[in-house]
């Protein structure tokens, strides 16, 4: 692809996350072509990678993605069989398959200077270059200028810290922090934390809210293709069997790191105590989280609690209103997780169901006496607790939505 002064972006890996970026810039149109390494040959004819990119079992055929039910076709041209190099939509999409290594993938050649790694493979920003499997940094060596992981970082070696040139960031929540001179590989999160962080952040950003004592939160995910699809036998070192266990039949509790990413985030965060979990259904995407808190609250002149359910929910109304319009959505709206597949919002807030309860801790003059407080009197300390719950396409909606708009912002800074 000539480079020229053109946008030319490559997206290493082409999974789930990897096809749907594909669509996602497809429909932006704010890149002039794309680069896709797939690291390895598929199928026997170039029309088999076009029927794969072209069609979706949980979105649909790309036609009806980009244009709805107006008839409009999604046009797709081969130009050159040879070089893999076909036209979508109007835009130039080659496929290279020659090397799975990031370092000798060669976008220099390809005129790419920005990649996003969709491969789920190469999380370690720590590791150099020319890491015998591989590592991030590869894509830095083979001329990319930055590069944007799609899953959070993992670091293997537990004494090594987050590199100087590397963060993470959410689009809406923090991607203001980047560094064009300073951040080079970039992480974009999960689908979950970026989900979280937009729950969080409009309750951090008021004053009756920003005092959490607690958190916790589940999320109620879709199934993802980490998991098996029948019963199989466990990897060697394998921790979470159940994930070996089949998706058609069961509901399967795991695990998420999103608490500890959302600290990367919203650093404010670390001093609450946040736990996360997660259980896996049998669904192809949308997901929900459940948000549970703490607050120490104020009553009114009257006594009654300042933060109730409609206070929660005003605080929603305003974010979605407001700082975070289009990318945190209030409804009060009786939805089942269909209704929301596709959904371009980082979280969808479901006000009909959020609650909170306000109890009182009781300290009589005693145990008020053992902290230092010299009084003759009991003290009620009252304690709210909220529930709150988020809708979130874990695919395209939520992740790749916002994936996408980090990348745009990254791009239009490139020096």
């Amino acid at each position: 692809m000539e480079m020229n002064s053109k946008r030319i972006l490559g997206i290493n890996g082409i999974g789930r996350i990897g096809k749907l970026t594909l669509w996602n810039h497809l429909n932006l149109k704010h890149f002039d072509g794309i680069v896709i390494n797939s690291g390895r040959e598929l199928g026997k004819k170039i029309e088999d990678i076009i029927q794969y990119l072209s069609t979706d079992s949980t979105y649909g055929t790309l036609d009806r993605f980009m244009y709805g039910y107006t008839g409009k076709s999604c046009d797709v041209k081969i130009l050159d069989r040879q070089e893999c190099l076909i036209e979508m939509d109007g835009i130039p999409v080659k496929i290279i398959k020659r090397a799975r290594n990031p370092r000798e993938i060669n976008w220099a050649k390809e005129g790419v200077r920005l990649v996003i790694d969709c491969t789920g493979v190469f999380l370690d920003p720590t590791l150099p270059a020319d890491h015998p499997k591989g590592s991030l940094r590869g894509h830095l060596e083979a001329g990319a200028e930055k590069v944007i992981l799609s899953a959070p970082f993992k670091i293997k070696d537990s004494s090594r810290k987050l590199p100087e040139d590397s963060a993470t960031f959410i689009y809406g929540v923090n991607h203001s922090s980047y560094d064009p001179l300073k951040h080079h590989i970039i992480s974009a999160a999960s689908c979950t934390t970026t989900g979280l962080a937009h729950m969080v952040k409009p309750l951090l950003d008021t004053k009756e809210t920003s005092e959490i004592v607690t958190a916790s939160m589940t999320t109620v995910h879709a199934s993802t293709n980490n998991q098996s699809i029948l019963d199989a036998p466990p990897k060697a070192g394998t921790k979470d069997l159940r994930r070996n266990r089949s998706v058609f039949n069961n509901i399967i509790p795991t695990s998420t790191g999103a608490a500890i990413a959302l600290e990367e985030i919203i650093p404010e965060i670390k001093k609450v105590g946040f736990m996360a979990d997660s259980i896996r259904v049998p669904t192809s995407t949308v997901s929900l989280i459940s948000l549970n808190l703490t607050f120490r609250t104020e009553r009114t002149e009257t006594g009654e609690p300042i933060i109730n359910h409609n206070f929660i929910n005003d605080i929603y109304r305003k974010a979605a209103a407001g700082a975070q319009k289009d990318l945190l959505i209030f409804s009060e709206n009786q939805n089942v997780s269909s209704d929301l597949m596709g959904c371009q919002a980082a979280i969808v807030i479901e006000g009909l169901e959020n609650h909170t309860r306000t109890g009182y801790l009781s300290f009589d003059a005693e145990t008020l006496k053992s902290y230092g407080i010299e009084t003759n009197h009991e003290m009620n300390l009252p304690v709210t607790h909220a529930k709150v719950f988020g809708w979130y396409d874990n695919e395209f909606g939520c992740y790749v939505n916002c994936l996408g708009k980090l990348t745009k912002y990254v791009d239009k800074n490139l020096i």
